[in-house]
């Protein structure tokens, strides 16, 4: 199922290069509420399009500023919402989350409703599309790579790997970057060596980073400074993971002639 509606009337905030619209939409019977992010001077002809998929907590302050640092870099970014509102605890987003690990279809049609909203912005270049995602997020991008959707790259950060719904080699479009931190708990050796093995039956254009020393939510300040909760800010994997995907983009985003 698709989303059906922009609701129009939202404010626009100028905050330095940047402009930002609350963007409100429908996934069926669902209420979402995302963002939009664009250059406020942006360079002649359509721009690229970046979706960003929120961590388990849903489409909080975190996940809006790393749509911010997208469109200050020259993307139109559309933050995305899963959920209807953001998650109050970590107990409340484990079952939120877990809902669309167990229901890979509608975590699909879920993100295609947001992909929907970004492909419909003023400017975008439909086929110069891309998604991020972080943690959930990540495992949520990956998803719609394996479904085949149209788009030219997804990155995953810290992102689940597990799937019941591996890619296939007849309809995988999309070039795939995974940032992973080789300490993470939450994605053992095993997971990874399973992604990789769907890879290369898929026959895909993807990279796989590990980060050594990091855990998971490596690229989140909020997460702490103590590795041996599981979840952790590593500054140092944080800058090198968005320094290979602005590498990625800058390939698979490139405007073609």
């Amino acid at each position: 199922m698709r989303a059906i509606l922009l609701i129009a009337g939202a404010v626009l905030v100028h905050a330095g290069e940047v402009t930002t619209q609350d963007l409100d939409y429908r996934h069926g019977e669902v209420a979402l509420h995302g963002a939009v992010f664009r250059p406020t001077a942006p360079p002649a002809g359509p721009l690229a399009g970046v979706l960003v998929v929120h961590d388990w907590m849903g489409c909080s302050d975190y996940a809006k500023r790393r749509a911010r640092e997208l469109a200050e870099r020259g993307h139109v970014a559309v933050a995305l919402d899963m959920y209807g509102s953001v998650a109050k605890g970590a107990a409340e987003a484990k079952q939120r989350a877990g809902a669309f690990y167990a229901d890979p279809a509608l975590m699909i049609a879920r993100a295609r409703a947001g992909l929907d909203q970004l492909r419909a912005q003023p400017g975008v270049d439909a086929k110069r599309i891309g998604a991020i995602g972080f943690c959930f997020g990540g495992s949520v991008v990956l998803h719609l790579a394996r479904a085949g959707e149209p788009i030219a790259g997804v990155v995953s950060f810290h992102g689940g790997l597990k799937t019941t719904t591996p890619a296939q080699a007849a309809t995988l479009n999309a070039a795939v970057l995974v940032l992973h931190g080789g300490s993470d708990p939450h994605v053992p050796p095993a997971d990874v060596a399973a992604f990789m093995q769907e890879m290369v039956a898929a026959k895909a254009r993807w990279r796989f980073e590990v980060y050594g020393p990091a855990v998971h939510s490596f690229t989140k300040p909020e997460a702490g400074n103590d590795p041996s909760k599981g979840s952790a800010y590593d500054a140092d994997a944080e800058r090198r993971s968005f320094a290979a995907m602005d590498g990625f983009f800058a390939e698979v985003l490139k405007a073609r002639e």
